[in-house]
């Protein structure tokens, strides 16, 4: 049982989820030349794309205050390029649609007919397996340490679709016949698996948290589960349908000396 969510999350993780746009925060405009001058740039393919937008837009009400669908580029090695991050559209019949990053690596993609006839794909300015594109759903009035579980579900929603639309047929029936569903999203963390505090131990969906942590608490009215972290990770199980979308997932930072702070690392609360 155990070997399933790593199997289903290794395949989800190499063929990748993640993506562009513009932002409507201070944004630099991109160069099309910083890309033309890069050998084996990043690209995702803009079908792949349309794929993340159209689920975000089946699934919306699982984020109601969210307007628009986001990404972010993150990376866990050093990035030596002098050039600020640049990313475009690029396509058949020289088709070029610059794509905006704001200062945070954060940017939107728009829908365009003309980038779907061309075939377009999005090129970033820098090598392949550097930076990862993830979508980020996050609803306004939260903290930066806060995270509402309906964004996170609707996250995976966006990262599964996509997923789906760059592996294999064959890998997409063989994950539906081991997991017995078509949604991917719902075996994380399934309410009949082995619980602990409320939240299953054998099935969680990992979610980044841009720092390290020191502890995440799942929390919902006087009730609360404390997950797994590990790094800047944190395990949530979003399948676990006894925790509605207006939970929250409370993280705490971990200090320099690797001491941990804040609720995240008290005891969880329970109901009585």
């Amino acid at each position: 049982m155990r070997a399933l969510p790593a199997l289903l999350f290794g395949i989800v993780l190499f063929y990748g989820a993640g993506t562009a746009g513009a932002a409507d925060e201070a944004v630099r405009e991109l160069d099309p030349v910083h890309v033309n001058a890069m050998r084996d740039p990043e690209v995702r393919k803009y079908k792949v794309i349309l794929a993340g937008l159209d689920a975000f837009d089946r699934h919306r009400q699982l984020a109601p205050a969210v307007d628009r669908l986001r990404f972010r580029l993150t990376t866990g090695k050093k990035d030596e390029s002098p050039e600020p991050l640049a990313a475009r559209l690029v396509g058949d019949d020289d088709f070029r649609l610059p794509i905006a990053i704001d200062a945070n690596g954060r940017f939107e993609v728009p829908r365009s007919a003309a980038a779907e006839e061309a075939r377009s794909e999005l090129e970033l300015n820098r090598k392949r397996r550097l930076y990862r594109t993830d979508p980020e759903v996050r609803t306004p009035g939260l903290s930066e340490n806060q995270r509402r579980l309906g964004d996170l579900r609707l996250e995976c929603k966006v990262t599964i679709a996509m997923a789906k639309e760059e592996i294999p047929t064959f890998w997409v029936m063989t994950i539906n016949t081991l997991l017995l569903r078509t949604d991917w999203c719902g075996f994380f963390g399934a309410q009949d698996d082995f619980r602990w505090e409320g939240a299953s131990r054998k099935a969680h969906f990992p979610y980044r948290s841009g720092r390290p942590l020191a502890g995440a608490i799942l929390v919902e009215g006087n009730r609360s589960a404390k997950l797994e972290v590990k790094g800047q990770s944190f395990q949530v199980p979003i399948g676990n349908t006894s925790w509605s979308d207006d939970a929250v997932i409370e993280l705490s930072w971990a200090e320099p000396s690797g001491e941990p702070t804040g609720t995240a690392g008290e005891t969880p609360r329970t109901a009585p």
